[in-house]
């Protein structure tokens, strides 16, 4: 068995507005990934089995870093994201207000980009791409 580390060439980031309320840091987080699990299949591992062969959901393969900035580093960070045309996922402050993925749309879909309020970005790609997308932004406490 190879003990070595395994370094991915990719990157999975999460970048949170510094503002939000702890329930608000996990809700966003959760809602974003998923969005990255079902678009980009290639970040998603193997099913999991325990000892005694109950099988479980696979998850990412790697890991997910969560990172905090203002509104105005997320803001720049969207805008390189789009810029580089990775694949990313939005959420904005009017999603805490909506109650499913109909209304969600609905309410990111009334927006002009440049005026999304935006509270949590997900992002994926070569790892040097998403360093210069998140740049600015610093580890989540």
């Amino acid at each position: 068995m190879d003990a070595a580390p395994v370094r991915f060439d990719t990157k999975i980031t999460v970048v949170l507005r510094d503002d939000l309320e702890p329930w608000q840091r996990l809700n966003v987080t959760a809602f974003l990934v998923s969005g990255l699990g079902t678009t980009v299949p290639e970040v998603v591992g193997e099913p999991y089995e325990d000892a005694d062969g109950i099988s479980y959901l696979p998850m990412f393969r790697q890991p997910v870093l969560v990172l905090e900035a203002s509104k105005e580093t997320l803001t720049a960070a969207h805008g390189r994201a789009l810029s580089r045309a990775l694949p990313r996922a939005v959420f904005t402050s009017d999603l805490f207000a909506t109650g499913n993925d109909r209304d969600n749309r609905a309410a990111v879909r009334a927006v002009p980009t440049g005026g999304l309020d935006l509270v949590g970005l997900a992002v994926y790609g070569p790892r040097n791409a998403v360093d210069k997308v998140v740049k600015g932004a610093r580890m989540h406490p």
